[in-house]
């Protein structure tokens, strides 16, 4: 069984099927971690979450954006930052009828994060110094100062492990704004959003090989 990981696909379910088939991913046999925001920005949210639910060996980890819409589909809270910043795709994307129970159930069970031979899998980013457990949920679906901390002291000490892990793995932050088209790693954090929401492309990685396939 390999091992993959993509980043926020923001309901972009052609660009997701092409990843898939780019990486002869097998729905069957192979594990998914994705670190979410399936929803919000795309036109294809509903079609990207009953992707995801396919996948015999998929492990979804919460998003900022996936929260936003977890509130709305749960409580019908819906402000305008989030409207604005791509709830409006979400609510598109469903229609009148609104989130199936399938999928409130699929992001509410979604973890903060994921430790996995000593790799850990988050959205956003971590308070490395106090760890997982006392780091706030707000900061591990939202910080953006751990890959430019990583990104900065990469060229002083690019061996730094942030937190004692082999790898961390986020999303959340387009390479993009690094001025990157593909993942990039700086010390052991490595950013898997590739930015599809951007008129970037979205990016799957096989964890191990560190090989990847875009859309």
């Amino acid at each position: 069984m390999r091992t993959f990981v993509i980043a926020d696909i923001h309901g972009f379910h052609q660009a997701f099927l092409q990843c898939l088939k780019k990486s002869d991913f097998d729905k069957n046999k192979d594990r998914l971690i994705c670190l979410g925001d399936a929803c919000d920005r795309g036109p294809q949210i509903r079609e990207c979450i009953d992707e995801l639910l396919s996948i015999r060996n998929c492990a979804y980890i919460l998003g900022n954006h996936d929260a936003w819409a977890l509130e709305w589909a749960t409580h019908r809270i819906a402000p305008i930052e989030w409207l604005e910043q791509g709830g409006s795709g979400t609510i598109a994307s469903y229609g009148s009828t609104g989130m199936p129970k399938e999928h409130i159930k699929f992001l509410e069970k979604a973890p903060l994060w994921l430790v996995d031979k000593n790799r850990l899998f988050v959205h956003a980013g971590f308070n490395a110094d106090d760890g997982l457990d006392k780091t706030p949920k707000e900061t591990l679906i939202w910080d953006r100062e751990l890959i430019f901390k990583a990104m900065l002291l990469n060229q002083s000490c690019p061996q730094w492990k942030f937190g004692g892990y082999d790898e961390v793995f986020i999303g959340h932050t387009p390479t993009l704004k690094l001025d990157k088209t593909a993942p990039v790693k700086f010390c052991n954090v490595w950013a898997i959003d590739t930015g599809i929401c951007c008129h970037g492309k979205l990016t799957i990685m096989d964890v191990d090989t560190k090989e990847y396939w875009q859309s």
